[in-house]
């Protein structure tokens, strides 16, 4: 895995797409407030390899399966966290044909992480398979 992150000291920047970096970028992005988490999943449709994930403090199961029985200082069981109900996604046609980033052509994205402010950024141009090009900037506290 290359470093694709650009270093700051209070924000996290990608810039530029590869797919390839997509679930590692779904992490890095995540945000959350201590009761509710979201994993940094695109808006629009995405049909390529992802990971959906939305959750909410203390909703997890308790998974039976023994691990640290052996070892002091283990959990004697796992918890693991429970996905709730998708809540981001929005549908996006031009002209009739579906914005999906999996199958377009992207001629610029960036996505930064404001630490300091707390603020998601993402923008990017998309080129679809009939030509029409379109231009998305969002904002997420």
């Amino acid at each position: 895995m290359r470093n694709y992150i650009k270093h700051h000291d209070w924000k996290i920047i990608e810039e530029g797409f590869d797919p390839e970096n997509k679930r590692i970028s779904e992490s890095i992005f995540s945000i959350g407030n201590g009761k509710m988490g979201q994993r940094a999943n695109f808006e629009e449709k995405y049909s390529g390899d992802s990971l959906h994930g939305s959750y909410v403090a203390g909703i997890y199961y308790p998974d039976k399966t023994r691990v640290g029985w052996w070892k002091n200082g283990y959990p004697e069981y796992f918890a693991k966290i429970i996905n709730s109900t998708n809540w981001i996604g929005i549908n996006i046609s031009i002209n009739g044909e579906e914005l999906d980033l999996a199958k377009a052509k992207i001629h610029s994205f960036k996505r930064m992480l404001d630490m300091q402010h707390g603020l998601l950024s993402r923008s990017f141009i998309a080129e679809l398979e009939n030509g029409n090009q379109v231009e998305v900037s969002s904002n997420a506290l």
